[in-house]
């Protein structure tokens, strides 16, 4: 069965797309611990980020870091930080974190409430930094 991510990415259930490309796929995470929290995936479907074939991995990070940077244009944190945890969906991703001040507590389970309004126009000021490139 496929994983909510894979249902993400074939479009069965709506996200906040963040960038594309032929293997990977970035939106905002529906439970944030900061504004602008962006998961980065493969669209293949494997369970453990460890598992990706290096190249795939390496390219992975390459891909999150094209996404960080248009975050950081986007959104101005100190930071983006990243999280992986990879519990909550088996299913590998990357958990890309604006930091915005550095007593700012970054933990995943430590949700903030960002509206629908709002979740439009942090995806839209990413994405539009994302087609910018550097």
């Amino acid at each position: 069965m496929a994983t909510i991510f894979t249902k993400i990415i074939n479009g069965e259930i709506p996200c906040y797309k963040i960038a594309e490309n032929d293997r990977f796929f970035a939106f905002l995470d529906i439970r944030p611990v900061s504004k602008g929290h962006t998961l980065v995936i493969p669209k293949e479907e494997i369970d453990y980020l460890f598992d990706l074939p290096d190249n795939q991995l390496a390219d992975m990070m390459v891909f999150a870091k094209s996404v960080a940077r248009a975050m950081d244009r986007a959104l101005h944190p100190v930071r983006t930080g990243v999280i992986v945890e990879g519990l909550e969906v088996p299913h590998a991703h990357i958990h890309l974190v604006p930091i915005y001040d550095k007593k700012q507590k970054v933990a995943l389970g430590e949700n903030i409430t960002v509206s629908e309004e709002e979740m439009v126009s942090l995806a839209g000021r990413i994405c539009d930094q994302v087609e910018a490139g550097t």
